[in-house]
């Protein structure tokens, strides 16, 4: 543990450096954006905070290669300089987004290839829980895993609309995640370190780094760079874990624990996609474009109710956080007791979301939103003529 510590603190001070380094050379020369619609931020603020991410997640995995109690990870480096690869040809299209908005076409090309790619180097989904443990064929492996890849990619895109929300949202998931990776590790090998580990702690030390200049007021955004590598990450680290379980090491009645990595993610990622799923619907229903941006995300819709920034931000980590610590739970306790603690935890998030706005929160929405009003036109005008249908974050 000591040793994830040590390459996660790395990252988090090289991408902490990185960060504001970034910063800098953004105001300097101006390299952001104007003010859309949709955006909730008021200054214009850069979006390149994902080049500072991958900068720690290289150096610290770098670093990581000259430690010899990693010598096992990067036995075989192909599958890890593969992540890598693909990482930073997301961030790169995701900065050209950023700066330029290029059209889906190319963004949703650059994702199916990427992880085809990643499919390629041996980064698959190789097994599921189907009738005892099911070794999937090469093919089914390999569309499994671009669509895993994809989705989470573009569902952890979809909710960087606030400020810290992304990074803390990947904080606490990722969080537990590696605990579930650990121990994993420990209980099915003779070494706690392995590639899902390894990956899930330099990305915890990025965003660590990363957030305070992310923290409301924001110095700067993730971006759709920043969005996209880390929702690579997240779903190369829940892919990589199917290969470290033996299937023959695993019988029925430790399936669920087994295979908690293949239901974590998607437990963690539950608000993205919910999100996700709900503005498909509502963007069909509408005659747009499933993808089409517009301004009623699950965060616009919390501060529309009358929540701060900061308080809505702290009701998606809330969700996050029972979500997945709820799902971890099933490996250490009864199964009725960890689907209690989730129940009861669902019910206060509930309760504290939809919680009435105060009187003072009301008036003071009411007069921003009237303040607004002679700037700019209905969201819904302002959004119909987008052509984007992979949603750009902020």
């Amino acid at each position: 543990m000591t040793f994830y510590v040590l390459i996660g603190l790395i990252a988090a001070i090289v991408s902490f450096g990185a960060s504001w380094g970034v910063v800098k050379l953004s105001h300097r020369f101006k390299l952001y954006p104007g003010i859309r619609d949709r955006d909730v931020h008021t200054t214009p603020t850069p979006r390149l905070g994902g080049i500072g991410i991958m900068v720690g997640l290289v150096v610290a995995l770098a670093v990581a290669s000259q430690i010899s109690w990693f010598r096992l990870v990067y036995a075989d480096p192909f599958p890890l300089i593969a992540i890598v690869i693909g990482a930073i040809v997301m961030l790169i299209i995701g900065v050209v987004d950023d700066l330029y908005d290029l059209d889906w076409l190319t963004k949703l090309a650059g994702q199916l290839l990427v992880g085809g790619f990643l499919a390629w180097a041996g980064v698959q989904i190789v097994s599921l829980p189907i009738g005892g443990i099911t070794i999937l064929s090469p093919t089914i492996s390999l569309i499994l895993t671009v669509l895993a890849v994809v989705l989470v990619m573009n569902a952890v895109n979809f909710i960087d609309g606030l400020d810290g929300l992304v990074a803390g949202v990947t904080l606490i998931a990722g969080g537990v995640f590696f605990i579930y990776s650990y121990l994993l590790a420990i209980n099915t090998s003779q070494t706690a370190f392995n590639l899902a580990s390894l990956l899930m702690a330099v990305l915890l030390g990025a965003t660590a780094g990363f957030l305070p200049f992310n923290w409301h007021p924001a110095k700067i955004f993730m971006g759709d760079g920043g969005a996209l590598v880390v929702g690579l990450l997240l779903a190369v680290s829940t892919v990589t874990v199917t290969g470290q379980i033996d299937p023959a090491a695993v019988d029925a009645s430790q399936l669920l624990p087994a295979f908690i990595p293949l239901l974590l993610p998607f437990a963690v990622l539950v608000v993205p996609l919910l999100d996700f799923g709900l503005a498909v619907l509502r963007r069909l229903h509408a005659g747009k474009s499933p993808f089409s941006a517009d301004r009623k995300h699950l965060h616009h819709r919390l501060l529309e109710m009358g929540h701060s920034h900061f308080h809505a931000v702290l009701i998606f980590y809330g969700w996050t956080a029972v979500v997945a610590i709820g799902t971890l739970m099933f490996m250490f306790v009864a199964w009725w007791w960890a689907l209690t603690a989730i129940i009861i935890g669902l019910a206060v998030c509930t309760v504290v979301t939809f919680w009435p706005a105060t009187g003072a929160q009301r008036r003071a929405l009411s007069t921003a939103d009237s303040d607004s009003d002679s700037d700019t036109d209905s969201d819904t005008d302002s959004d119909t003529d987008s052509t984007h249908p992979l949603e750009t974050s902020r």
